[in-house]
């Protein structure tokens, strides 16, 4: 029997109807498009930084001039919002835009949220969050990790061989923050498409225009920053770690000191070389630092984490004499008069168990760019060291631990005032690890003039060579624990697959008198 079969005619009106449906789709389907394109979208990652106990700074960058709105809970679904604040990015900072969150509860998850809307529509683009934990108010058990060194030497991102496999260990080590002791970038180094690597591999690295020029001009400078935020495990551990962000010499250029690093821009108005000037900017722009008031561009600051930890960032670069430790005067500063005495009231009123220095340089190993000179009684910038140790031991403040990478290896100094040439101090710690992602050296040499004892070191042997390219795993950082309820510290030199290469348990030493209020903020 024969199917009857709809018919597939039209009429007019039908055709009418069709046509005029599939009219105002495509308009829709236009107009989603048209807003779409008009939404202002997260360029690279988010970040916070600066956290305590009340308070955290929120940084991220929009694609176009728009206003970016942070929205944040205790709680990860967002169910009840504690507050919101908004913030411009505009041209002027490179669409770069951070606000500060205050009055937060403490020893909390807290969950932020961000956007960016358009600041003349209020169309907003897509959100992103984060998360970071405040100090806590009582005695809780802490853990954070510290680390340095980014993208120098030319090793980028290669991502055939996992792009910047630090940053994925240090987030499955879920710490409360992240201490970066400087060069976040190599300004001075240029990404070039592709490296040759010991073994006859090639080395093939993310290429961008700002990396293929030494940094002189402020978009090269912020150019490198952003190279950054390309590596997806270097957004994703800063989405849920906040970092303690301090600089060293390649965010301006190699060895740089205030009076001695310039280029044909020449100076501003203040004496201030531009290149510095220019270094600087793109340094706050893209750092999610809170900035200290009147004092605004100020790197070195206090950052109290709790009863058992005030962690003291300090700036070894941008208060030094010279680019080089040496001369014949005997006289030398690499951190400042200012600075120096800031540093020693601080410490004095600490009430916190451990008090953490985070410095750029480390103190006992031997380097024209840094402190040490070589055995013997202490000489030109050895002698602010030797005062601010003098101040600590007469002050009677106890518990103090550095932190420190630069060197390109990693390594842990006892400092003991029975091997040293100046003996006025108590004996401490400094812990020494990098690169996060860099070219590995040798271990260096340490000086007599503090008595530091090489506990360990790891780096590249002389027959692997310096400048080793992190795919051979000598790629460090260090993580510090300290216990809620003895107060103990445990520090942990880890390399890039997360292994345990070496660790020490600390006790804390009780203070001998109360802490005396400080001057200085």
């Amino acid at each position: 029997m024969a199917t009857q079969r709809a018919s597939r005619a039209w009429t007019r009106r039908q055709f009418l109807v069709r046509s005029t449906s599939s009219l105002a789709v495509a308009a829709l389907a236009k107009t989603s498009i048209s807003r779409a394109a008009d939404r202002p979208q997260i360029a690279g990652g988010i970040q916070s930084g600066d956290v305590s106990d009340g308070s955290a700074v929120i940084w991220a960058r929009a694609d176009r001039p728009a206003r970016m709105q942070v929205d944040y809970s205790t709680v990860e679904s967002f169910k009840t919002i504690i507050g919101s604040v908004s913030r411009d990015a505009l041209p002027n900072a490179d669409f770069t835009a951070k606000l500060q969150l205050d009055d937060l509860p403490p020893g909390q998850d807290i969950f932020y949220r961000v956007r960016f809307e358009d600041i003349a529509t209020g169309i907003a683009g897509e959100s992103r969050v984060g998360h970071f934990r405040t100090a806590p108010a009582a005695s809780q058990s802490i853990s954070f990790l510290w680390s340095g060194d980014v993208a120098g030497q030319g090793w980028g991102i290669d991502i055939s061989r996992g792009g910047y496999r630090s940053y994925r260990t240090m987030l499955d080590n879920r710490p409360d923050f992240f201490i970066h002791s400087g060069d976040h970038i190599y300004a001075d180094c240029t990404i070039p498409s592709e490296q040759k690597l010991p073994n006859g591999e090639i080395w093939r690295n993310v290429v961008t225009e700002e990396k293929a020029h030494v940094a002189h001009t402020l978009a090269q400078f912020r150019g490198n920053y952003k190279y950054n935020h390309l590596d997806e495990h270097f957004r994703a551990f800063h989405a849920q770690v906040p970092m303690f962000a301090q600089w060293d010499d390649h965010e301006v250029t190699n060895d740089w000191s205030p009076s001695g690093s310039y280029d044909a821009a020449g100076y501003g108005d203040d004496g201030t070389p531009r290149l510095i000037a220019r270094a600087r900017r793109a340094f706050f722009d893209f750092m999610p630092i809170r900035d200290i008031g009147v004092r605004q561009g100020r790197i070195y600051r206090k950052i109290p984490y709790g009863p058992l930890l005030d962690v003291f960032m300090i700036d070894m670069r941008s208060y030094r004499d010279d680019s080089w430790n040496k001369g014949r005067d005997h006289r030398g500063w690499i951190l400042g008069a200012e600075q120096l005495a800031w540093l020693k009231w601080e410490l004095a009123a600490s009430r916190a168990t451990w008090k953490v220095i985070a410095a750029d340089l480390p103190i006992g190993l031997i380097s024209l760019d840094a402190v040490a000179l070589g055995d013997g009684l202490p000489d030109r910038r050895e002698h602010e060291i030797a005062d601010l140790l003098a101040s600590i031991k007469r002050a009677g403040v106890r518990n103090i631990v550095w932190l420190t990478a630069d060197m390109h290896y990693t390594a842990a100094h006892y400092y003991d005032p029975n091997k040293a040439q100046f003996r006025e101090f108590e004996p401490f710690w400094e812990f020494v690890s990098g690169p996060l992602h860099a070219g590995t050296w040798g271990p260096g040499e340490l000086d007599n003039t503090f008595g530091p004892v090489a506990m360990y070191r790891n780096g590249c042997s002389e027959a692997q060579g310096e400048n080793l390219a992190p795919c051979f795993g000598l790629q460090f950082f260090g993580r510090v624990d300290i216990d809620g309820t003895t107060g103990v510290m445990t520090v942990t030199l880890k390399d890039v697959d997360n292994r345990d290469l070496w660790s020490v348990d600390m006790m804390p030493r009780p203070q001998p008198r109360p802490a005396v209020v400080a001057q200085h903020s």
